[in-house]
């Protein structure tokens, strides 16, 4: 969705005042010994390629910034870009080609599935990983180790907004919880409902269907029969969008939620006017605080929209860049405790930490399909 652009006027690169200052601090001397190699992994191809494109988008910015100003103590870095397609042995491949070059920092995945198969390579050898997407708990609930972090709100924060949502928007409709079974779907579903039972709403039915049909007619019917007048899914993108076209098929009108999955082009080109009115859960949006203000101005003026996770991918090798500095070490287990236990201002406000590696950031918004584009939805 976002290839990379031409680069933008080194003077524009870093335009707040926390990024000249770590850009001062990070230049070095002239002659640089060798290259420090970071990969940027998620999925390049495949129907969430738009969202592993703003993720390279992001760090190939950042790194663009670092190099215009002498890179980290005169040594230049540059960006190895792997296409997991959101695949775990596709993921692990890439994991492992990360530790035979040397890679220093990595930054993605996007899909849980692929963090998961990775992960362990990245703990087993000390390289310091950040994820600016993938939202399932167990990243960090049952994380292999210390090099591991988040700089996504975590599942039950996105089950907690959208259930709290629901039980406020729809209190007296009747609701459906379904869910794919997936790593994904099913976490999110159930952090939903159990939000929206605590708000004092109770779903009429909840349902699990198996992800990747054809045809999702008879859980329309189903849904339908049940007089069914809210939908909240929690599953993939594409699947969403053949139940959403049943239920419209079948004569239903009813409402359609759905979780961040749903924040892509390929969902809106897959539902077509169907999409239009559908509401789901989306992280901040973070072109509209000033932190990000400078960045954003040069993202743009390189052709290069700063919306979904570019700006969270920026941030990562921000705080990459600062630990490095902070600590004077390229251990990842040593970036890793100083990241663990410092604060760093980023083009996302000022990050922390947590002891599980989740990031103490904002979290989600509700938006919705309007006219072919995601907007914030106006009564949330």
């Amino acid at each position: 969705m976002m290839p990379r652009r031409a680069k933008p006027p080194l003077k524009t690169l870093f335009q707040s005042p926390f990024a000249l200052a770590l850009a001062a601090m990070l230049a070095g001397p002239a002659a640089a010994s060798a290259d420090i190699r970071v990969m940027v992994v998620g999925p390049m191809t495949g129907p969430y390629q738009a969202l592993g494109k703003q993720i390279r988008a992001g760090v190939e910015t950042a790194v663009d910034a670092l190099n215009a100003t002498g890179g980290i103590a005169g040594e230049r870095i540059r960006v190895d870009v792997e296409d997991d397609a959101c695949k775990a042995d596709n993921a692990l491949a890439a994991a492992n080609r990360a530790i035979g070059r040397g890679d220093a920092l990595v930054v993605g995945h996007v899909c849980a599935e692929s963090a998961f198969a990775a992960a362990p390579v990245y703990v087993e050898h000390g390289l310091l990983a950040i994820t600016p997407a993938v939202t399932a708990d167990r990243f960090t609930d049952q994380r292999p180790g210390p090099t591991l972090f988040r700089l996504a709100a975590r599942d039950d924060a996105q089950g907690a907004t959208a259930g709290a949502f629901l039980a406020e928007r729809f209190g007296g409709r009747r609701i459906a919880i379904l869910n794919d079974g997936s790593p994904y779907g099913k976490p999110l579903a159930e952090a939903t409902r159990r939000a929206m039972n605590d708000a004092g709403k109770r779903e009429a039915r909840a349902d699990t269907y198996d992800p990747g049909a054809k045809d999702y007619a008879a859980l329309a019917e189903r849904l339908i029969a049940d007089a069914i007048d809210v939908v909240f899914v929690g599953g993939d993108q594409g699947d969403v969008a053949l139940i959403l076209k049943a239920l419209r098929a079948g004569g239903s009108d009813a409402v359609v939620v759905g979780g961040d999955a749903l924040a892509t082009s390929e969902f809106a080109a897959s539902a077509g006017p169907a999409a239009e009115g559908t509401l789901l859960t989306f992280f901040t949006d973070w072109r509209r605080g000033g932190d990000a203000d400078g960045v954003t101005a040069t993202l743009r003026t390189a052709g290069v929209e700063p919306q979904g996770y570019v700006l969270p991918a920026y941030a990562a090798v921000q705080l990459w860049a600062a630990g490095r500095r902070a600590s004077g070490s390229a251990e990842g287990a040593v970036l890793a405790s100083t990241l663990s236990g410092t604060t760093t201002p980023t083009v996302l406000g000022t990050v922390g930490f947590d002891p599980k590696g989740d990031a103490a950031i904002q979290g989600f918004s509700i938006f919705r399909w309007q006219d072919g584009a995601l907007v914030p939805d106006a009564r949330d």
